[in-house]
């Protein structure tokens, strides 16, 4: 490695971890201005709260504005090394232009790299953390005091042919009421399973229903069995009644991958949802190398408004991206948009604009 790569790569990693580190202090801050409250009613030592709140907040936080914080710290430094003639020296001293950019792309690769490593399992854990502190500490002061584990009239395909129909279940203790399965035959009712009660059984590992009555129908013909306890297997185990809203960002992609199966096979609702937050975690990384490839294309270039206009352009830039993921995301979740393009149109876009920007680059 030459000094004009340690020299870039130095002012890269050490102004983007330094521009993230004091940003997410300040978060930190506000956060806990925010949730004093909450910490004091959990009556939890200042210990815990670090480690079950902050240990899942801080990771979290900083996935979400890794990208963000590359583009911006790209564009300071450059700016400011473009400001000094310190690129118009480079390359007059013979350096080419592609060569000057190695280390910008060494540098956009290595961040890259750590942050798919991170969506893989760290920040679903940190995710996971999170949700549990904020579910049993801080959403149960903002409902009066009532749990949020109790969930109501939760109806879902259990697979191509059979719904299932649950009135209420607690997701801590694993016990539901009001439950029944249906099976169909084309438009003609075939089967049909109503319980009372139900729990998970973790020694069976299967659900135990109590009060059950059961209906099969074959044609004009229909046979009824009563039980006051049944075990059955069931196509959903307790992790796939606990649908909530972040439910997906809580899974290491292994396990992601392995639930996105299971609701294909029952035909879900929510597959395009877990499809995009799926590719997500390898689009987002590289998301990284194309926008340190467009701050550093731009901010090399002395202008007359100095790193202020390189920082006006990466603002709106920025937040262009981000509209761009936002639509996309919609259009998948809510439409017909293909959840491959929706993760994928983002990066195809400005890589086009980073390809287009790096060859009318001045020499």
């Amino acid at each position: 490695m030459k000094k004009l790569d340690k020299y870039i790569l130095g002012k890269y990693l050490t102004t983007f971890f330094f521009s993230l580190i004091l940003f997410t202090a300040i978060v930190i801050v506000v956060d806990i201005s925010e949730h004093t409250d909450d910490f004091v009613k959990s009556k939890l030592p200042a210990s815990r709260i670090i480690t079950d709140y902050y240990f899942g907040f801080i990771p979290r936080i900083v996935a979400m504005l890794f990208p963000l914080f590359i583009f911006i710290s790209v564009i300071f430094f450059t700016s400011k090394m473009a400001g000094r003639s310190e690129v118009i020296a480079i390359l007059s001293s013979g350096v080419s232009f592609n060569r000057y950019m190695r280390p910008f792309m060494i540098g956009g690769l290595m961040m890259s790299l750590l942050l798919w490593l991170g969506y893989q399992t760290v920040v679903p854990k940190a995710n996971l953390k999170w949700a549990d502190f904020e579910k049993n500490y801080v959403k149960i002061n903002s409902k009066g005091g009532k749990k949020s584990t109790y969930i109501q009239n939760i109806y879902f395909r259990e697979s191509k042919n059979a719904w299932v129909g649950i009135k209420g279940y607690d997701t801590l203790s694993r016990v539901g009421n009001n439950f029944f399965l249906q099976r169909y035959a084309g438009n003609r009712l075939t089967y049909n399973l109503r319980a009372g009660g139900f729990r998970w059984d973790t020694t069976a590992r299967q659900w135990l229903f109590n009060n059950v009555v059961i209906r099969e129908i074959n044609g004009i013909e229909e046979k009824i069995s009563l039980h006051h306890s049944l075990h059955q297997k069931m196509n959903f185990q307790p992790v796939d009644l606990r649908k909530d809203e972040y439910l997906k960002d809580q899974m290491t992609t292994s396990e992601l991958k392995q639930f996105i199966k299971k609701e294909r096979a029952r035909g879900s609702e929510m597959v395009n949802s877990l499809l995009v937050e799926r590719y997500n975690r390898d689009a987002i990384p590289v998301s990284v190398f194309i926008l340190t490839i467009i701050g550093s294309v731009l901010a090399s270039r002395k202008v007359r408004g100095g790193s202020g206009m390189h920082m006006a352009v990466g603002v709106v830039l920025s937040v262009t991206y981000i509209l761009f993921s936002r639509l996309s995301v919609v259009f998948a979740t809510q439409g017909n948009f293909s959840p491959f393009l929706a993760a994928w149109t983002p990066n195809i876009l400005f890589g086009i604009i980073a390809v287009y920007l790096y060859h009318k680059a001045p020499k």
